[in-house]
């Protein structure tokens, strides 16, 4: 079986199920009554699981204080209107490369949500010593991330990268559009339309199953379709739903 490392910035996302059936008599907003809880392990540690989940095992190098950085999300039990989130941010320390063994895994994932644990020179570092890394960052694109093999960013994220994409860069890129499915090399590979209900993690999840797929294929069309069929099927459930 092959052996793959998911590299990023982790946190631990809470959701509180909540009614609200009344507003506040003092200030316009909803009184809002907690119903129940439930809690993931967040951005590059919901790759993992994702992966695991459908692999059977993944490692993975993050920040080792994750479980204090919360993203909480107070959504309506019923509708699953989120109505607002509360984000507990804590300092990030810089990842240490110095004991990676590169030849210890087929495949590398970067998960980078630009929190600090991860800067330009680090990326363009593991692009550069290993021949097959799947990179999703939250960073403007450049010559940094040049070497790495597939290059998977939102719609949101094209957008901001694209006056700097040059042809080593965009011919990597796999943009993905929501329910407009995703482009790769200029073609469009749909989804089917479902009914959303959250897609908090859907971009997690959309990475994962494109590397599992890979790692079973080599055949990056295949994964693709295979991560669009993942992603659109976590998005009609509630909370971060895994593959």
């Amino acid at each position: 079986m092959k052996k793959i490392l998911v590299i990023g910035d982790s946190s631990r996302d809470v959701f509180v199920y909540c009614d609200a059936l009344r507003l506040c008599p003092d200030v316009p907003v909803p009184v809002l009554n907690v119903k129940s809880q439930s809690e993931n392990p967040g951005m590059a540690a919901n790759v993992q699981r994702n992966i695991k989940k459908a692999w059977g095992q993944c490692d993975i190098m993050t920040n080792g204080n994750w479980h204090d950085i919360t993203k909480t999300r107070y959504v309506h039990s019923t509708s699953n209107h989120t109505f607002f989130r509360v984000d507990i941010p804590h300092d990030i320390s810089r990842i240490d490369l110095s004991n990676l063994n590169y030849n210890d895994y087929d495949l590398i994932v970067v998960s980078d949500y630009d929190k600090g644990f991860l800067t330009e020179d680090d990326i363009n570092e593991i692009c550069w010593k290993h021949s097959n890394v799947f990179l999703d960052t939250k960073k403007i694109l450049g010559v940094w991330c040049q070497h790495a093999k597939i290059i998977k960013i939102n719609d949101y994220e094209y957008k901001n990268s694209k006056p700097y994409l040059v042809p080593e860069i965009k011919n990597k890129i796999i943009h993905t559009m929501g329910e407009d499915g995703c482009e790769y090399k200029g073609k469009r590979y749909a989804v089917k339309k479902v009914e959303v209900k959250d897609v908090s993690g859907a971009g997690d999840t959309f990475m994962a199953s494109l590397v599992v797929e890979y790692c079973r294929t080599d055949d990056i069309i295949k994964s693709i379709e295979f991560a669009n069929m993942c992603a659109s099927q976590v998005v009609t459930q509630k909370g971060v739903a895994v593959i």
